[in-house]
């Protein structure tokens, strides 16, 4: 071999793994003692008071970094997210979490879907005490649920998956919203 083929050789070798190969080549049974819990940060709130924009900062984590945090769930015996301690609507966070840790992301939704008719509001205004009744949470820090809620339905909208349903009649009623926040 030349000089050159030698060092590219060698260059490969200790050249540190890609994300991908990271986030696939981890021990999922371990996930929530190897890897470290990473959530999106919020927009500092003096930014966040002169604009109707998003609670949280514009760069978005990738597939990978919500597969490699979605591995944290640690498929516990009794998971106190969903439970009455956890999620008030009992989302079935470890399945969906499950879901895309396999890259499954239209089935994650699906799941996703079946409790929460509104993940595109509760993935963001939602003070996920599901994170706080998370198994992991007692030993380390818990899973970045609602992070991954709210990635599952924004991948949704992208690929086209949800779409209106409009009903076939009409009531003809009429509805009055009084309040602010996430009920109304």
């Amino acid at each position: 071999l030349g000089a050159e083929e030698k060092l590219t050789r060698h260059a490969q070798q200790v050249a540190p793994p890609s994300e991908k190969d990271v986030a696939t080549k981890f021990n999922k049974l371990r996930g929530f003692v190897e890897i470290e819990r990473i959530p999106e940060p919020y927009r500092e709130p003096s930014e966040r008071l002169t604009d109707w924009g998003e609670i949280y900062t514009p760069v978005k984590a990738h597939d990978v970094e919500r597969k490699r945090q979605s591995a944290r769930c640690m498929d516990c015996g009794t998971p106190f997210c969903q439970t009455h301690s956890g999620c008030p609507i009992h989302n079935l966070m470890p399945e969906w979490n499950e879901l895309v840790f396999k890259e499954q992301w239209k089935s994650a939704l699906d799941r996703l879907l079946t409790t929460n008719n509104f993940p595109e509001f509760t993935g963001r205004v939602c003070p996920a005490p599901c994170e706080g009744a998370c198994v992991a949470g007692l030993v380390a820090a818990p899973v970045t649920i609602k992070n991954i809620e709210y990635s599952i339905i924004d991948r949704g909208f992208q690929e086209g998956w949800v779409k209106p349903r409009i009903p076939k009649e009409r009531s003809g009623a009429t509805i009055a919203i009084v309040g602010s926040g996430p009920a109304g």
